[in-house]
């Protein structure tokens, strides 16, 4: 009886697992959708920094050399103590699309990166905000109008990719990894029409539709979820596009070690409990089902019970999840993941668990 049990757990677990693969990052594996840029709509970049100096050097001009008809790029300089000052008042002398907002110290009464964006979007010219962080850097010089695009008659937000670069080492194929299963699950849901979360390294929305929401003053106090939270509270079914156009991707330069990673981690994942319900059983559910399935296709061998269905399960499942990865990863243009996804899947799962635990214990998380 108890054998029976297990299996009948096991089998769920499986049929949940193929559902969220097939019919959930199935809808981002077969993504078909292009976004003409018919009317070019003026728009805002908006740019927090801190303390970014040397990655402004790299990162501001592919922005401002943009090949869009008008946008503007602003620039809030959230007290800097490095160079960034003097950098960017050179260089708005040389463009005269750069805006510059000089944010001293005092003026910021809470922590994190909210008070500074709200200025931001608050001193843009126009309504369409794109948003992207100083040390994120620009290949083509038609991230704008990509982005753009996506904006049809009803929508008021999109969501973009934000990559990590490719380096050398374990490390960088787990945070890219990581990255790529972030933006499976928030892309996908986005194309349900149940979209969730977005990134700030890449993410665009109406002005009007900030102020509509009150921006953030549902989650102020809050120092992360400038991004997530924000587009959890704002988007809906019929509001909410994605781009995932090669030409409209960012990058980012990945965390050199373990610890540093697992700290953003810490910070990135402190929002996740302030999403809505329903959102946060989709999340939990798939990573769930997963160590279920495992952990049951484990015991049922130890046992020697039902073998050939493990197997003919566990094959299955393996050869849908690279199915769908390859596919994905294809269209996120990533590489080099692709053979030790299945390890990775496990690993990131277990350390998202592992830094759960440990935001119920600390909740101190810093934006700088």
């Amino acid at each position: 009886m108890i054998i029976e049990l297990v299996l009948g757990f096991f089998a769920l677990s499986f049929v949940i697992q193929l559902i969220y693969l097939w019919l959930i990052f199935g809808k981002l594996a077969f993504y078909k959708k292009e976004f003409k840029s018919q009317n070019q709509l003026p728009v805002s970049v908006v740019i927090v920094s801190r303390n970014e100096y040397h990655n402004l050097l790299k990162t501001l001009e592919p922005i401002l050399n943009q090949d869009y008809p008008e946008f503007e790029v602003v620039v809030v300089n959230d007290h800097s103590d490095d160079e960034t000052h003097y950098f960017l008042k050179d260089l708005a002398l040389l463009h005269p699309r750069l805006k510059v907002i000089q944010l001293d110290r005092n003026l910021n009464f809470f922590s994190g990166k909210k008070f500074p964006l709200s200025l931001g979007i608050k001193s843009a010219k126009y309504d369409t905000i794109l948003l992207t962080d100083a040390d994120c850097y620009i290949e083509s010089n038609k991230w704008i109008e990509s982005m753009q695009a996506a904006f049809e008659q009803k929508t008021q937000i999109v969501l973009g990719y934000g990559a990590y670069q490719v380096k050398k080492g374990v490390l960088n194929k787990i945070i890219r990894f990581d990255t790529l299963l972030a933006a499976m699950h928030y892309l996908s849901f986005a194309i349900l029409k149940s979209p969730y979360m977005g990134v700030g390294r890449n993410l665009a929305y109406s002005k009007a539709m900030f102020y509509e929401r009150k921006g953030f003053i549902n989650h102020y106090t809050i120092n992360s979820g400038d991004d997530d939270l924000f587009v959890n509270q704002a988007a809906n079914k019929t509001n909410t596009n994605i781009c995932i156009k090669p030409e409209s991707f960012t990058y980012s330069v990945p965390e050199r070690s373990l610890f540093d990673w697992l700290k953003q981690k810490k910070r990135h994942l402190s929002t996740s409990t302030f999403y809505k319900t329903k959102h946060r059983i989709y999340l939990s559910l798939y990573p769930f089902s997963l160590f279920v399935f495992y952990t049951l296709a484990f015991c049922l061998i130890f046992v020697n019970e039902w073998l050939i269905v493990v197997y003919v399960l566990l094959g299955i499942r393996l050869v849908s999840f690279l199915f769908i990865q390859k596919s994905i990863m294809q269209r996120l243009k990533e590489q080099k993941l692709f053979l030790l996804s299945p390890l990775l899947e496990l690993f990131v799962y277990a350390m998202q668990a592992l830094v759960l635990g440990l935001n119920i214990f600390n909740k101190n998380n810093k934006w700088k």
